[in-house]
């Protein structure tokens, strides 16, 4: 990675309603627009352990929330492929959550992908038994980032340049 203080990489991950929905290019824009750019990008159809790693290992959904949600959350998730994408910039991990919004599309701030491309409650999802169709994850945090591209990518899949439109930095 290109030398200079702040400069993160974060995990967004576009899920089966952003691919089944065809708005992956409107979303990644989104990102793009603020001077994010991509470091490495690919689709998958990861299998039920890259699901339980990601879920359990790092993100210790079950625990939390119950084996459940964590079905719930599963077969919405392998319904169809994912786009795993890695941004890079100035406090991306920081940054990247505010622009999703939060993680229930109903308590997501206007302007951000989530409330722009999705209206659900955990409420709604329950009582319908599924998982929260909320477009996006993004890494909540360096070191969970770290993690989850690891988990993700090979180091010789992740590119690492400086962009043109960054010109003014060092």
């Amino acid at each position: 990675m290109w030398k200079m203080a702040k400069i993160q990489r974060t995990l967004v991950v576009l899920k089966p309603d952003s691919v089944g929905r065809s708005i992956v290019g409107e979303i990644i824009s989104r990102f793009e627009r603020t001077g994010l750019h991509i470091a490495a990008m690919k689709m998958l159809q990861p299998s039920k352990d890259f699901f339980y790693y990601h879920y359990e290992t790092i993100g210790t959904m079950i625990s939390r929330r119950g084996e459940k949600a964590f079905n719930r959350q599963l077969n919405t998730m392998m319904k169809m492929p994912v786009i795993a994408i890695i941004f890079e910039w100035v406090e991306a991990v920081e940054y990247v959550r505010k622009l999703v919004g939060s993680t229930e599309p109903k308590a997501a701030a206007p302007g951000t992908i989530r409330w722009d491309y999705a209206h659900m409650s955990f409420d709604y999802a329950d009582e319908v038994d599924i998982g929260v169709p909320n477009l996006v994850h993004a890494s909540g945090s360096v070191e969970e980032a770290e993690k989850e591209i690891a988990h993700r990518f090979k180091k010789e899949e992740i590119f690492d340049y400086k962009p043109l439109h960054h010109a003014f930095t060092r």
